[in-house]
């Protein structure tokens, strides 16, 4: 009982304390100095002694399970970058090693060299690479590192002693599936967290220190490679060099995006609330409203309230919303933007009505 007055003086201090700057700042000082003592806020809503004993006890509680959380997301990182390991050493063993086919990164860098000085291939992807683990441990952090270093030491474990099939002769099938499936690996890792080939990291070095985005840093890396290729190799390989890169990167593309594409809308209208239960009644997904204030549109300028609805449905769904939309206000402004991937939310949890 003493805490719920306790709460109601507060609330009604805060309240009348809003016009009295002096009570206000007294106020303030006072719930300041409680937050730094953990122990008497509960004692004042609790009532009763809380030692410093149950307060470590609810501590170790709490980073028990942080640290049940954190091995679970490494357990589940290593495991995907595992599987890209295994999927990147069958599109090198199975596809490109033995039809002396070139990829584009620091992979194609070493197949080059491999095929140019005899060296072993596994050594040198630890030896192209390692730079790459040094430089993303100073720029991006110790933990993506160290999972590079394990993904790169682990394929050229996997290069070296398992005894993958060579699988077909046939360049173009080399070609598409060698990239698919070393793409496969290299998207995976990504999706684990670390990498398997050093040149994003390399991009994204660059991009700091230049103008340029990390997209344009990997492709003319790639037209470096795929040009020494054609110029100490031949034209033809690096022409299916190049293929090789295409199929590898779009896979990238598709594991790191996802299978779903989503879509982010944005809708101010006059008519909000009429489409706002129009998304979650006919699509059954979720929103959120904006307070926002009309600006200047087609009807000139005019300052009113209103409200501004934000959803991501998937890109199956965009033509039923903007017919939905269209029926209940032509006018609506309308903005929409790809969304990578999410976490949360309804989208996920329930089927497309």
């Amino acid at each position: 009982m003493t805490a719920i007055l306790t709460a109601i003086f507060f609330h009604w201090a805060f309240l009348s304390g809003s016009n009295n700057p002096v009570l206000k700042k007294y106020l303030s000082v006072f719930l300041s100095r409680m937050k730094k003592n953990r122990i008497s806020i509960l004692r004042v809503i609790f009532q009763k002694k809380i030692s410093e004993s149950d307060l470590n006890k609810y501590s170790n509680a709490r980073k028990l399970v942080e640290y049940k959380l954190v091995v679970k997301k490494f357990s589940i990182d290593f495991f995907m970058i595992s599987i890209g390991i295994l999927s990147a050493g069958f599109g090198l063993r199975g596809f490109l090693l033995p039809n002396n086919f070139l990829d584009g990164g620091a992979t194609g860098i070493s197949l080059m060299i491999a095929e140019l000085t005899g060296i072993n291939l596994s050594l040198l992807l630890v030896l192209i690479n390692l730079p790459f683990v040094i430089l993303g441990y100073h720029i991006i952090s110790r933990q993506f590192a160290i999972k590079t270093a394990f993904g790169i030491v682990c394929l050229a474990m996997a290069v070296a002693f398992i005894p993958y099939p060579e699988i077909t002769n046939d360049k173009l099938l080399v070609a598409v599936f060698g990239g698919f499936f070393l793409g496969a690996g290299i998207g995976l890792a990504v999706r684990g967290g670390g990498v398997i080939d050093g040149t994003e990291v390399l991009a994204i070095a660059v991009s700091k220190k230049s103008g340029l985005t990390i997209g344009d840093v990997i492709l003319i890396v790639n037209i470096i490679i795929f040009s020494m290729a054609a110029w100490l190799i031949s034209m033809e390989i690096a022409l299916y060099a190049m293929l090789t890169y295409l199929s590898a990167s779009k896979t990238v593309d598709f594991l790191i995006e996802g299978i779903e594409e989503y879509t982010g809308v944005t809708i101010i209208s006059i008519k909000a609330d009429k489409i706002r239960q129009m998304i979650t009644n006919k699509l059954g997904r979720g929103i959120t409203v904006y307070k926002g204030e009309r600006g200047f549109g087609k009807s000139g300028e005019k300052l009113y309230d209103m409200q501004i609805i934000y959803t991501i449905i998937t890109r199956l769904e965009v033509s039923k919303l903007k017919l939905e939309i269209e029926k209940i206000d032509p006018n609506a402004f309308v903005v929409m933007s790809s969304v990578k991937d999410m976490k949360g939310g309804m989208i996920k949890k329930r089927p497309l009505k």
